[in-house]
């Protein structure tokens, strides 16, 4: 079969990564335009796929104004702009591979499920974690039935001290009114979404949660600290927050965040991004005199119809990043943590002397599990491969994510910050 053509909406990280399966598969994606304002970016990703000038634009309703150029559209734009970009595209008769949260409220969420409806476009989210083999292992597991009827779930991620920094409080999340999604969508979707996968055909019923910005806020600000950690602060060299410790001394982790106000310059220096952390770049200041309102920790309560019970934990500023989770079935139970690429299957043993038996299952055995298909535990290029396979017409897999597929997680999402901000319990309503 011919590859899949696709355009680039949003040339950005994370639509770049996945557009970069066509790079290594290129008789499975081809990727023939791309949209961004930014000219910078257009054309490097233009000098990236080979295209040509007449396949740069400036915006998703541009592309979508002209005769239909491609099977499918990649898009990477920020949050807000998710489904104001989508509509457009599906109206003009694009498939779509679209980041998530793939909306920032439930009237938008509703708007594009009610459009891909009318125009019976498929719509894929790229809820990568169902890729991992991590949880993909565990969901084969969990529809074959070993542990029984799930009774509860329990989900945990811990957001790195450094994530926190750079995407909550200095970036470009920090903000649920400038850039739309709360923190627990933009960091947790996945988790919810993972939840509703493992209880898949049973609807979530209501929603409780608590949570705030418990450390980064001015109060909380150690004595003398500056505004700006290279610039006027006394305590910067003792901080474990201090800009140059993330930035400089870390040049790479973080980068397509934190100097992508240098990208204009083709290999900046050290010098270049200390003068930037000085003045203008949002990256360089205190972590405490930010202009962040998102909270830095979330726990969230879930009922589903058939009695059962999930919940997740959200905790910024950990030491280290994990994922792990924890089924309770009514034979069984599975437990693991992504980052290890490891879980256990318990099982019921009523001999004497034994009380339960256990099955551990490596999937590190035999080789790299993530290598060369990216991040999120593995997953992120499995999810573009399996893309091009529905797009192709071929039977969905089990880790696929339709677009009605993850309504339920984003529904939960979306009800647990407003039963966090209103202090009571959601009950959750689909259409």
């Amino acid at each position: 079969m011919p590859p899949i053509t696709a355009i680039i909406v949003g040339a950005g990280h994370r639509s770049l990564y996945y557009a970069s399966y066509a790079l290594s598969h290129p008789d499975e994606l081809r990727i023939v335009a791309v949209a961004d304002p930014n000219e910078l970016r257009r054309r490097q990703t233009a000098e990236m796929f080979d295209l040509p000038p007449a396949a740069c634009f400036t915006c998703a309703e541009e592309v979508a104004s002209l005769p239909k150029m491609a099977d499918a559209v990649i898009n990477g734009t920020m949050d807000s702009q998710h489904v104001p970009t989508s509509l457009p595209l599906l109206e003009a008769g694009y498939h779509i591979l679209l980041e998530k949260p793939f909306a920032i409220n439930e009237d938008e969420m509703w708007k594009l499920v009610q459009t891909a409806r009318k125009t019976r476009r498929k719509v894929m989210i790229c809820h990568v974690l169902r890729y991992a083999p991590f949880y993909a292992a565990i969901r084969q597991r969990v529809q074959a039935g070993e542990i029984g009827d799930i009774l509860n779930i329990q989900t945990l991620e811990h957001v790195s001290y450094h994530h926190m920094g750079v995407a909550f409080v200095r970036g470009k999340w920090n903000r649920k009114d400038r850039f739309g999604s709360s923190m627990l969508m933009a960091k947790c979707c996945h988790d919810l979404d993972l939840i509703t996968w493992m209880k898949s055909g049973i609807l979530p019923k209501a929603v409780a949660s608590f949570g705030s910005n418990y450390q980064f806020r001015p109060e909380k600000t150690p004595p003398g600290a500056g505004t700006r950690c290279l610039v006027d602060c006394p305590i910067e060299p003792d901080c474990l927050y201090s800009a140059r410790k993330h930035y400089i001394d870390h040049p790479d982790r973080w980068s397509f965040y934190v100097w992508d106000s240098l990208e204009h310059l083709p290999h900046p220096t050290i010098e270049d991004k200390i003068h930037s952390l000085m003045t203008d770049n949002p990256y360089g200041r205190c972590v405490w005199k930010c202009d962040n309102d998102v909270v830095d920790h979330q726990t969230v309560a879930i009922e589903f119809s058939d009695g059962s019970t999930a919940s997740h934990n959200m905790v910024g500023g950990a030491a280290r990043p994990s994922r792990a989770i924890h089924l309770v079935g009514t034979t069984g139970e599975i437990r693991g943590v992504m980052e290890e690429s490891r879980f256990s299957i318990y099982h019921f043993d009523t001999r004497p002397g034994h009380e339960y038996s256990e099955e551990v299952v490596d999937l590190s055995i035999g080789g790299d599990m993530h290598g060369a298909f990216g991040g999120h535990g593995g997953g992120d290029l499995r999810l573009v491969a399996d893309f091009v396979k529905v797009i192709r017409g071929e039977p969905p897999s089990l880790s696929t994510t339709s677009l009605e597929d993850s309504i339920s997680g984003h529904l939960i999402g979306f009800s647990a910050d407003r039963a966090m901000a209103e202090r009571r319990v959601v009950e959750l309503r689909f259409r």
